[in-house]
């Protein structure tokens, strides 16, 4: 199995347990917050998705499709269009309101987009430094397994917040 062969399998899995987790939700439980300040099933797998988009589109050297193919006009959200979710107030967060289809149309884009990426890399690249703000340097093997490991808590805990509907 080859890197880019390896990181495929672990964003398929990314793709499918988003997808599992929002399918057949209406918006109302998609906005369900377990708690005053949990974080809803949809925002959830938005926050996934952004961050999945953002990073990778950031080492990729390629737009992001949240801009790139409308997505931040489609979710018309009242937050900035590089907003990815971090550090969201619970207000901000639960300002997400949105349907399934489209949660789900922007995660496959994203996926489509990152999976294209991979295919090109080789055990070499991964060597590459991509953030220098980090000591040590963050290389491009250490960002992919840091939104691999980010977005599957995300999804995850999106399943579980949909476990508690019943749904």
């Amino acid at each position: 199995m080859t890197p880019a062969q390896l990181l495929t399998d672990a964003f398929e899995r990314i793709l499918e347990a988003g997808t599992a987790a929002v399918d057949g939700l209406d918006a109302d439980q998609l906005a369900h917050r377990p708690g005053a300040d949990a974080n809803p099933i949809g925002w959830l797998v938005w926050h996934a998705a952004r961050v999945q988009d953002d990073h990778v589109a950031g080492v990729a050297d390629l737009e992001q499709v949240w801009t790139a193919q409308g997505f931040a006009r489609r979710f018309d959200l009242p937050y900035d269009d590089a907003a990815i979710g971090y550090g969201q107030s619970g207000e901000e967060v639960g300002a997400l309101r949105t349907e399934a289809d489209l949660l789900v149309e922007y995660l496959r884009a994203v996926h489509t987009q990152t999976t294209a990426y991979v295919a090109t890399l080789g055990a070499e690249d991964l060597d590459r430094v991509v953030d220098e703000h980090w000591d040590p340097p963050v290389t491009l093997a250490v960002r992919l397994v840091s939104v691999v490991n980010d977005d599957l808590q995300h999804v995850g805990q999106a399943a579980y917040v949909r476990g508690l509907l019943g749904a």
